[in-house]
């Protein structure tokens, strides 16, 4: 699904319906697969971020509730966080994080520890949100059997005529199905808690400056579930040695060393975690990536529908991408049982 093409009068209208009447550029910004995202120059030298939610994908009344919850309750802490300047479904606006910066891919051990802990953070500043509980924005959002089940229904449906293409790796899912459903039936049993927490711990939902200061955006998911899906996303991008569509697999791994200062990071400042949940610190990281995988996967056979896709076969070598990374974490399991051990 290739991105969508915007008129400039359509993108001035809607930043004046929001009260921005001095533009003097709007460009695309940012590497996000789901809504469109520009960045917005102004006569008085103000900057900031304009969106298009993706309402294909997201309800957007819950999903504005949802933001507008988040924002105000992180400011009222005094937490720096994203500021909504505007918002008028399904277009919303935020204040341009000056000298904050990101970056797609972790380059440092430092990076790994520092992400870790700005996520950590992120759950225990919503940790006392008061009720009513967030909304689902995508239910079953992290919910492994589903997306196994959507991944069954599209092969079934193979709309593209693609299945044939992909029975290998159909066949690498179909290996590990049996572990899919541990932190559900966890949660079910009321082993793991539900926590408020992002679901999409990439680095580069974590703006940086250089006194240290973080913001953590993209808060589109944000939303009650597992401590361990923030944990097992952050170890699926930040522990990764590529980029998540490198088509060369042979520099695709997971980096030991970046999982430990993910390890490090997170359990300095969760120390809200259950034994159940440090028990499946290392496993989620697995998990995760396979999962995800599994969303590239499916999106592929359905005809790339959900991602932003550049070419034909891009939500494919996402899929080869995450299931080297699912090999590289298997092949370190001993390894990383006993980091997790070493900062518990």
């Amino acid at each position: 699904m290739g991105a969508r093409v915007y008129a400039k009068d359509e993108l001035l209208a809607a930043l004046a319906s929001m009260g921005v009447t001095d533009a003097t550029d709007v460009a695309r910004y940012g590497s996000g697969h789901i809504n469109d995202t520009f960045k917005v120059e102004t006569k008085r030298g103000v900057r900031f971020i304009l969106q298009r939610v993706n309402t294909d994908i997201f309800d957007p009344v819950l999903l504005k509730n949802n933001i507008l919850r988040v924002t105000s309750f992180l400011k009222s802490k005094g937490v720096a966080s994203l500021e909504v300047v505007g918002y008028e479904n399904p277009w919303r606006l935020y204040a341009f994080l000056e000298g904050y910066t990101s970056t797609d891919v972790v380059t440092e051990v430092a990076q790994a520890e520092q992400v870790a802990a700005a996520f950590a953070k992120f759950q225990n500043d919503l940790a006392d949100i008061p009720p009513p509980r967030l909304a689902d924005i995508i239910a079953r959002f992290h919910d492994t059997p589903d997306r196994l089940r959507q991944l069954d229904e599209a092969a079934a449906k193979d709309v593209k005529g693609r299945k044939a293409k992909v029975a290998a790796e159909l066949a690498f899912v179909e290996k590990r199905r049996a572990e899919c459903s541990r932190i559900v039936d966890l949660m079910k049993s009321g082993d793991i808690p539900e926590r408020v927490v992002h679901q999409d711990t990439k680095i580069n939902n974590v703006m940086l400056a250089p006194d240290g200061t973080n913001v953590v955006i993209d808060l589109d998911t944000t939303m009650p579930g597992s401590a361990l899906y923030d944990f097992g996303d952050m170890v699926r991008t930040s522990s990764a040695a590529a980029a998540e569509d490198e088509k060369d697999l042979s520099k695709v791994y997971s980096k030991k060393e970046y999982f430990e200062a993910l390890v490090k990071g997170y359990l300095a400042g969760a120390k809200f975690l259950n034994e159940a949940e440090k028990a499946n610190i290392a496993f989620s990281g697995r998990l995760l990536t396979l999962e995800c995988g599994i969303r590239f996967l499916a999106d592929y056979l359905n005809g790339d529908t959900y991602f932003h896709t550049a070419y034909d076969d891009h939500n494919l070598v996402r899929c080869h991408t995450q299931f080297k990374m699912v090999e590289s974490m298997e092949a370190q399991a001993d390894e990383y049982e006993a980091i997790v051990r070493k900062y518990c």
